[in-house]
């Protein structure tokens, strides 16, 4: 059948046929770097890293650039406010490059818990400001821009096809707009390509223009551009970033005269009780909480479940029941690897028709613009059946299924990194189990059976925890510790 993705800017589903062929090139906007990552910062990049791992497993060759906005966006309407990472560094009493440093790295661990692969190439935009001031010199050369004060802005009505992309009039944004945003403005519309640093700006570059920083969207078009050529295939984000950011990135890149991104693909938003997840509100759960107190794999399970543009609501009764869905589906994969050395060489025609319908209707669903919830739906239509054929298996059908496992579930959908097969007991139910045995092997000692109560020490010896009697009774420890 072939990927087909919803292109925002076509407004429907479209055949996805790359402009190279064997190649892919994908531009996500990624995090502004001025605090932990909330649980809304992973629904994008475990979505686009779905959509990568689908490519590669097609044998594509797959550029994936991602960026780190270090540089900081203003706290208003991106052309006046704070610099929200300044802001940050006041508060922690840091540099803004060490408060970006900290934070890029925490975003960083995070994603990597949740087994998203990092990008080819990570650009920060503090970086790339050679390349955003001579973007902004070409606008100016060509009509698209101008001069107030040592700040550059874009003529939003010179360019007529503003709005293409979000589907959004002139005519009403003329009428929503606020005349006294800036006043050195020709028109309340255009917005900042650069910007003049006020008196105490810390974050400042020297241009033509005198010392100032970037506006909030040139960072992307340029650095899109110069990783990925023009005419790149995906440009991917969030669905709030589609106006006005991803639709100023297009005009300033068509203006320029640049072949911008042929496909737009969003994703939306997650929801805590009804509203929309943000640092701004505080309303949010910390992804590092998060991954703490729960399997991450779980958390990409659950964030799988809903289509990428669709709402996700936020509980905690669907976490949980995520958690159990994701245990399911892992513990039949660990045994089916269980089996594998004393099955008997053959195979299960009925099993193997199993394998052919779940990768037919799992590929299907994913290749139908990423339909995760319905890959899911196919591995869990066919767990009944593996569940009643597994006992009788055959060795050729069990390698093949552990490789569908590993192929659709781990290579696609990221859900089984190795750590996870391990069958590995710590916490809460080591301790319980440790303490059984020290009971039993008490109640041996009472008996004065001796033998047995070696036994069990030795036993436990044997799988790493040292058993010490003292005169407050046994105490146990790891070997390793």
């Amino acid at each position: 059948m072939g990927l087909r993705i919803y292109d925002t800017l076509q407004r429907s589903k479209v055949d996805f046929t790359p402009a190279t062929p064997g190649h892919v090139g994908i531009y996500v906007c990624g995090p502004t770097v001025y605090s932990d990552p909330h649980l809304g910062h992973a629904r994008g990049p475990i979505v686009y890293d779905v959509l990568r791992r689908y490519l590669l497993h097609q044998g594509y060759k797959v550029r994936f650039v991602s960026n780190i906005t270090d540089v900081g966006h203003l706290t208003d309407d991106a052309d006046q406010g704070e610099d929200k990472i300044q802001r940050r560094a006041k508060l922690e009493q840091l540099e803004p490059m060490e408060v970006a440093e900290k934070y890029t790295w925490s975003y960083f661990d995070a994603i990597t818990a949740l087994n998203v692969l990092r990008p080819s190439i990570a650009p920060r935009a503090s970086g790339h400001i050679p390349e955003q001031i001579e973007l902004t010199e070409r606008l100016l050369k060509l009509g698209f821009a101008y001069e107030r004060k040592g700040s550059i802005y874009f003529r939003v009505r010179a360019f007529p096809q503003y709005g293409k992309l979000s589907g959004k009039r002139l005519e009403e944004l003329r009428a929503g707009a606020r005349v006294e945003v800036r006043e050195e403005k020709e028109d309340p519309l255009d917005f900042a390509l650069w910007k003049a640093a006020e008196p105490g700006h810390i974050m400042r570059w020297k241009s033509p223009w005198g010392e100032g920083y970037p506006g909030w969207h040139i960072e992307c078009t340029a650095m899109s551009l110069k990783y990925l050529g023009e005419g790149f295939d995906i440009h991917a984000g969030g669905i709030d970033l589609q106006f006005p950011h991803h639709e100023c990135e297009i005009a300033q890149a068509e203006a320029a005269g640049y072949r911008f991104a042929r496909h737009w693909m969003h994703h939306n938003h997650v929801l805590l009780e009804g509203e929309k997840m943000a640092k701004s509100t505080g309303n949010l759960v910390l992804l590092h909480d998060l991954l703490k107190a729960h399997e991450p794999m779980a958390l990409r399970f659950y964030l799988l479940q809903t289509h990428y543009r669709s709402p996700m609501d936020f509980t905690w009764e669907g976490l949980e029941a995520a958690k159990r869905g994701y245990a399911r589906l892992l513990q039949t994969y660990r045994e089916v690897r269980a089996r594998l050395a004393t099955a008997s060489p053959g195979t299960t025609p009925e099993l193997e028709r199993a394998l052919d319908a779940l990768e037919r209707d799992f590929l299907a669903a994913i290749e139908d613009d990423l339909s995760t919830p319905e890959a899911l739906a196919a591995f869990f239509s066919f767990l009944p059946e593996l569940n009643k054929l597994l006992p009788e298996a055959k060795g050729d059908t069990l390698r093949r299924t552990a490789q569908v496992f590993h192929t659709l579930g781990e290579g696609i959908l990221g859900l089984f990194p190795e750590r996870v097969l391990e069958e590995r007991v710590s916490g809460p139910l080591l301790e319980g189990l440790v303490a059984l045995l020290l009971e039993l092997r008490e109640e041996a000692r009472r008996a004065k059976d001796y033998a047995k109560s070696d036994l069990i020490r030795q036993r436990l010896n044997a799988l790493g925890i040292i058993v010490e009697d003292t005169k407050e009774g046994p105490k146990w420890r790891l070997a390793l510790e």
